[in-house]
This record gives C-alpha cells, structure tokens and sequence, in this order.
C-alpha cells in the first residue's frame, strides 16, 4: 500500500504530495512551497515521519508547483524529474511567478520525466511516467499502478480539466490526453489534481461536463 501525505500549498493552493515506500523512501511532488513556514511544514512532516526523500517528480513547469524544486534539491541532493519539453519554457515561466509574487529559482539540474519510463522510490514503490500534455507542452503524470494512485498536476481535476490558454497550452490536445491516457485507467484509481480534492478515473469518466459527449455510464466499468 502507498503511503501518501497533501500539502496545499502558495497562493494558489496547488497541491503538494508526499508519498513514501514502506521502506521510508519518498517522492515529492510539485514542491510548491512559496514562503520559509511552508517550507518548514514540509520537511518538518518528512522528518518526523522518518522519510527518505529520492526523487521530487513535477507534473508540469508552471511556477506554483516548481518553486521549491531548487531549494528542496539542494538540501536533500536528489534529482529533479521533468519532461524536457517544459525546459524551453521556464524562462516564460519565471516571469508568471513574478506576476504572482512568486521569485522563482529555475536553475535546479533536470532529470528527463518521458513516456513509458518507470521511477523507483524504495523497494515496493514505482511510478509509471505517462505524458499528458495539452495544459502545457510537457505535462506528465506519474502513476503507482500498484497503489492504484494518480498524480495527475493541472491535467485532471474534479468535475473539470486543466486550462489550456497558456504558453504550450492546447485545448485538443488536452482533451486527447486525458481520454487516451487516463481515462483508460482502472475506473477506482485515485486521481491527485493540482488544486482541489482528489477524485478517482471512474467518477471522471462518468461525471466530468468537459469530458461530453464521453461520459461512460458508471455501470459500465
């Protein structure tokens, strides 16, 4: 079983998730932590849960999710993964933050987050990289097939989906992702959104207005 730990996060309360391995070894996930409290609140968590972290897994590039990501790989040494395709947009990036009173340190070594490949937290976790873009041009999604969770960034939400009027935004190709690469997905896996509570594949499928005329029955999963 995945442990898992959400941390609402900045001023746009972007979700931040810890999950660990029953050895202790965990992932952290969009490190949004804007200030030196939340920051505090985080590591004081991975302490005192005896927590090891190996890896800081970001779904996407925009500012409220990576702005600890520098800090955080400093101070534990471990790599920071990420599809290349959101590299070319940090820049552009950086400069949302300075929208939202954000200082965004984008200088953190990338580690390449792409399709198909498997990340390894401990000796019983393992991610599932799936790429999903559409909200931004690298968007993925890591998913623990075993501990049937989703962490899914600004691609899915519940009763809604992602926006897609931002740099390497597109509303197709948004819409393709989540019907070609999560909504296949055993309907109970729990999905982490970026902002808000969690919900699972089968409510989406069923329930979601931006997924019409999609929608599949309930009954039929």
């Amino acid at each position: 079983m995945t442990n898992y730990k959400i941390f609402y996060f900045n001023v746009l309360r972007t979700a931040c998730t810890v999950l660990w391995s029953e050895d202790g070894r965990c992932a952290i996930a969009d490190p949004g932590c804007q200030d030196a409290n939340e920051k505090k609140e985080l590591t004081d968590f991975i302490a005192a849960e005896g927590l090891t972290p190996a890896a800081i897994l970001l779904t996407h590039g925009h500012p409220d999710h990576i702005c600890a990501a520098r800090w955080l790989q400093d101070l534990y040494g471990i790599p920071v993964r990420m599809n290349p395709a959101e590299k070319e947009y940090l820049p552009i990036f950086r400069k949302y933050g300075t929208d939202i009173g954000m200082d965004l340190d984008i200088s953190f070594q990338v580690t390449d987050a792409v399709e198909g490949q498997t990340i390894n937290i401990g000796k019983d976790l393992c991610f599932k990289v799936i790429e999903t873009p559409g909200h931004s041009a690298g968007g993925v999604c890591y998913y623990d097939q075993a501990g049937g969770i989703l962490v899914a960034g600004d691609t899915l939400f519940g009763g809604t989906i992602g926006r897609s009027d931002l740099h390497g935004g597109d509303y197709d190709v948004l819409i393709g992702s989540i019907l070609e690469k999560i909504i296949p997905l055993p309907s109970d896996t729990l999905v982490i959104p970026g902002h808000g509570t969690t919900t699972t594949v089968g409510h989406e499928a069923a329930s979601n207005p931006f997924l019409e005329p999609f929608n599949t029955p309930m009954e039929d999963f």
